[in-house]
């Protein structure tokens, strides 16, 4: 009988204890990061490759604040051209594992993408790993977001095979169900902490992916060891995001789904894929306005974040980071309250 050896841990779960600071202003500390191992950007946010969250409005508030855009893959060759050309040797794609997408993955690269997200759900597999090394064969010189993956051996093997950059996360989304319907997942701190451990040494960037709510959890992320974090729902929630938008009640709404749900599987596949449970789930919820306000308020609190951690550099936040498990209350403590 298998035992449970290890305790793990979820944001909410662990606090930063704070360090000695010389930093005389929050706007000092600098947040540029990598990627991948070529490719720096100047802030560590990522928006998720899901059609209810990237679009061409928001790959241009990306780009201007120096991130890079990933977009999704569940659409046509043309139309994955059309984006390459617009941004040519600015953006990623994404892909699947599927054989038959190899062709197409690495014409869009001959396009002039500056690399690919190979995206699945569980990532630490045969097919991802060879999909990875038939893809660096022929592009060498093309960088690959392999996941996703939530164990430090998993990692290890996606960058052994070729990874430039892997996801981690898995089940940690605010619109995924996979946990829930499977049992499997590991929580997101713990699976950031155990991959970071092993990132340290082969120099690999982790993209901690998933169950991002404000900057208090990508401050813990980049503490932690990720080199950036992937958010859905709040970019799916600005004014620039692919989500439907709909008017309710005088209010603006977006739909955020996720990509195992089944509202995207019918409408992408015409029903669910056969022996098959949906994943996700899709809702809709009040859009919380532009995407660079929501930007802006992440990379101030970051900002601040690293203060607290004595750091200038998001290097430093994680030479210093010092973590604590807290209780419950904590949280509650934590939280603004009038009595």
């Amino acid at each position: 009988m298998p035992e449970i050896f290890k305790e793990a841990y979820t944001f909410d779960d662990i606090a930063l204890v704070p360090q000695f600071n010389n930093i005389p202003s929050r706007t000092e500390p600098i947040l540029d990061s990598w990627l991948t191992k070529k490719q720096k950007i100047n802030m560590p946010l990522i928006a998720s490759n899901m059609d209810t969250v990237i679009s061409l409005p928001l790959a241009d508030v990306l780009l201007k604040n120096g991130s890079i855009p990933i977009f999704h893959r569940f659409t046509n060759f043309e139309t994955q051209a059309k984006w390459i050309k617009k941004y040519p040797n600015k953006v990623f794609i994404s892909s699947g594992i599927k054989k038959e997408t190899l062709d197409e993955t690495r014409k869009l690269l001959d396009l002039g993408a500056l690399g690919v997200c190979i995206d699945v759900a569980h990532g630490h597999s045969d097919m991802m790993m060879h999909y990875i090394e038939e893809l660096k064969k022929k592009h060498p010189d093309k960088e690959i977001i392999a996941g996703n993956v939530c164990t430090g051996v998993a990692y290890h093997d996606l960058v052994n095979a070729g990874a430039d950059a892997v996801k981690v996360g898995i089940g940690p989304g605010s619109i995924c169900t996979t946990r829930m319907i499977t049992g499997f997942g590991v929580p997101q701190f713990t699976a950031i902490i155990d991959c970071a451990k092993i990132a340290a040494k082969l120099r690999v960037p982790l993209i901690a992916d998933g169950g991002i709510r404000t900057s208090r959890d990508v401050v813990l992320a980049l503490a932690a060891g990720a080199s950036s974090v992937m958010i859905g729902k709040l970019f799916a929630l600005t004014k620039e995001s692919g989500a439907t938008k709909r008017e309710k009640n005088n209010k603006i709404e977006a739909k955020y789904r996720g990509q195992a749900s089944e509202d995207f599987q019918k409408e992408y596949f015409g029903c669910l894929k056969e022996k098959t449970t949906a994943e996700g789930v899709n809702f809709w919820a009040e859009i919380i306005g532009p995407a660079q306000k929501v930007i802006d308020e992440l990379l101030g609190g970051v900002r601040s974040g690293l203060t607290y951690g004595g750091a200038r550099s998001i290097k430093e936040l994680q030479r210093k980071a010092e973590f604590i498990k807290v209780t419950s209350t904590y949280m509650e403590e934590s939280r603004p309250r009038a009595h």
